[in-house]
């Protein structure tokens, strides 16, 4: 034992189950607290009028209209949940191998911030700021010649944020993990009077294979050639995370992100430990999926899992979390 335990204490004069027999005396002594305020619920949009489809392989979760969207994100907001993330389901149509439907301003996404933003008050709007929703190839980034490339993408992320910026988006959340994306996007919101609005980098965001339900919700899975191990980053990787996290706040980045959760949380710790700065992570589509799915079969109590989840990922050092289970965590959290 280290000598920093080495004078607190000894059986039977201490014992510290004592600090665990009522439940008074466990919130009393609690060193995390879990609330409502640290919550953002992504939400998946689809196009329609009163549509609503479940994504399959994440049960609880559906694809909706923007005006079913609208009526969501208005029961979220009475619930206390400070944000809300869109994501959208592109029609094949409109995607080709430029993504230019990122940056229409009339795109899905465009239309769901006027419309959330002309009738919801008291809640934010957080924007995705990637290009595999738009982009043929289902990359988060423009393909030549079997490569994402890097500065070309930026230039269509650039456009993506600014239209978003337009509609009302409060917070961009660039998720594609080009070089230099943040900068870009700073000095171009500034240069267009949106100055205000904020940027949460996905800074560490891995190439992992937990994301396969999101990319069924968005539609981009079959699409998809190949991986993204050329810009997302390696798995075994944190110093690296450390060196992404420090470029994203030089450039501009107002709060950084972990990608996926619980299987980085020594990254959250690490990064929350080096820069001081407002930490997210994100419980990704598969892990939400593998504990909601395991609790459908009677396997886990999802109230209980949810929650405890929730609560590691704020013991890890995080600022807030990422979570489909947003609502049902905002539901308990109202009922304890």
């Amino acid at each position: 034992m280290s000598n920093r335990f080495s004078t607190l204490g000894r059986y039977p004069n201490t014992r510290l189950r004592r600090n665990r027999r009522e439940d008074w005396s466990r919130r009393l002594v609690a060193e995390t607290k879990l609330s409502v305020d640290d919550l953002i619920w992504p939400v998946f949009v689809q196009e329609g009028h009163n549509t609503r489809t479940a994504v399959e392989s994440m049960p609880g979760v559906d694809r909706l209209s923007i005006d079913l969207f609208v009526e969501a994100v208005k029961r979220a907001r009475d619930l206390g949940i400070p944000a809300i993330a869109i994501f959208p389901e592109t029609d094949p149509k409109a995607k080709t191998p430029d993504a230019r439907e990122a940056y229409n301003p009339d795109n899905l996404v465009c239309r769901a911030i006027h419309a959330v933003k002309k009738t919801v008050d008291g809640i934010g709007v957080v924007c995705d700021v990637a290009l595999d929703p738009f982009n043929s190839d289902g990359h988060d980034g423009i393909v030549r010649d079997g490569y994402v490339q890097n500065d070309e993408s930026v230039e269509a992320l650039v456009k993506q944020a600014i239209v978003q910026a337009a509609a009302g988006c409060d917070v961009q959340a660039p998720s594609d993990m080009m070089d230099g994306r943040i900068g870009a996007i700073r000095q171009a919101l500034d240069a267009k009077g949106f100055e205000h609005t904020q940027i949460m980098s996905y800074a560490a965001k891995y190439a992992s294979a937990f994301y396969n339900p999101f990319r069924d919700a968005i539609g981009s899975s079959g699409a998809l050639k190949g991986d993204k191990k050329t810009y997302q980053m390696d798995p075994a990787n944190s110093d690296e995370a450390l060196r992404e996290v420090g470029f994203d706040i030089e450039e501009g980045a107002d709060m950084v992100m972990v990608k996926p959760g619980l299987l980085y949380l020594d990254v959250v710790r690490r990064v929350k430990d080096t820069f001081g700065v407002p930490t997210y992570a994100y419980q990704v589509s598969g892990e939400y999926s593998m504990l909601r799915g395991a609790a459908d079969r009677g396997w886990l109590d999802w109230s209980k899992v949810l929650l405890e989840t929730l609560g590691g990922f704020k013991r890890a050092g995080c600022d807030g979390i990422l979570t489909y289970g947003a609502v049902d965590a905002a539901k308990l959290l109202k009922s304890k």
